[in-house]
């Protein structure tokens, strides 16, 4: 027999003592400002929120929930539905006569995307048409 602990007969093996945990492990409140810092640092380009969550002993699922409530939370942020139009192509308007174009009015300004434009860029110009509102 061999001298491992486990192997050994009862009263020559060494008692060792333990801690007994009762009840639910505590949860870590994060205060606002140690949340927003963690989602600033885990949006820059090129950093891997996974990386970042850990850290900061954060689970990389809670930072990505507070990454979208926080988006939800930025005014002119969320998406949402608008009203669309469709018109008849009015003769002379150059781009808007082209195959796949798309023109859109918003408060009084009118946006017209060629097609192959990237989205990205359109719904930068997006939000900013809808903050000068």
């Amino acid at each position: 027999m061999d001298r491992y602990p486990g192997n050994l007969p009862i009263a020559e093996q060494s008692h060792r003592r333990g801690e007994v945990v009762t009840g639910p492990p505590r949860r870590r409140r994060w205060r606002a400002e140690e949340k927003a810092r963690i989602i600033a640092e885990s949006s820059v380009p090129g950093v891997v929120a996974r990386s970042v969550a850990l850290r900061h002993g954060v689970h990389p699922n809670l930072l990505y929930a507070w990454r979208r409530e926080n988006r939800t939370a930025e005014p002119g942020s969320s998406c949402g539905f608008v009203r669309v139009t469709v018109a008849k192509e009015v003769a002379g308007r150059g781009m808007a006569q082209q195959a796949g174009a798309v023109e859109i009015a918003l408060g009084g300004a009118v946006l017209r995307a060629a097609p192959g434009v990237e989205m990205d860029f359109l719904g930068a110009v997006l939000r900013a048409m809808r903050a000068a509102l």
